[in-house]
């Protein structure tokens, strides 16, 4: 069984992507770990992943400003405290929207298949691709890869205050 422990999420590991904003994780993805956490931080017209369906379940809150769900092939905006449960199988990206930064949390459990799935609606917000595959690299390879960091107009957001 894995320590229980509290921690700022200051002072996670951050991950920065310039197509895809940034995120940091919150819970290691360790043997003990069942359920992934992980909170994006989301610039308007960026998306957090790209359109896919897994086979397990995931939730998604929006804390803090707003984004676009694309969900099904439909777009829906989603605000503070908009809650998005997510069944197996269902396709999905999110795409900052509104006039600044979007936080939302995200779980999910760990394991299990994906499948990237061509859509209109994701490829016209820069979350989907071209042919479907089940291959996260095929999916991202596009792309540039993830670097560790934060930016640094993010210096006086909560989560980036001295512990």
């Amino acid at each position: 069984m894995a320590d229980w422990y509290v921690q700022n999420v200051g002072e996670f590991p951050w991950f920065v992507n310039e197509k895809f904003g940034a995120r940091g994780f919150l819970v290691p993805f360790d043997d003990d770990v069942q359920v992934g956490v992980r909170l994006h931080v989301l610039e308007p017209g960026k998306p957090s992943t790209m359109y896919h369906r897994e086979t397990g379940q995931e939730g998604f809150l929006v804390v803090e400003g707003e984004l676009l769900l694309i969900v099904e092939g439909e777009e829906r905006t989603l605000k503070p405290w908009d809650y998005f449960h997510c069944p197996p199988g269902t396709t999905h990206a999110f795409v900052g929207a509104g006039d600044g930064p979007c936080v939302m949390v995200t779980l999910g459990l760990r394991g299990g298949s994906i499948v990237y799935e061509r859509n209109d609606a994701a490829l016209a917000h820069g979350a989907g691709v071209e042919e479907e595959t089940d291959t996260p690299s095929v999916a991202y390879e596009p792309f540039p890869q993830w670097e560790e960091g934060r930016p640094a107009s993010w210096d006086d957001l909560p989560w980036s205050r001295d512990s």
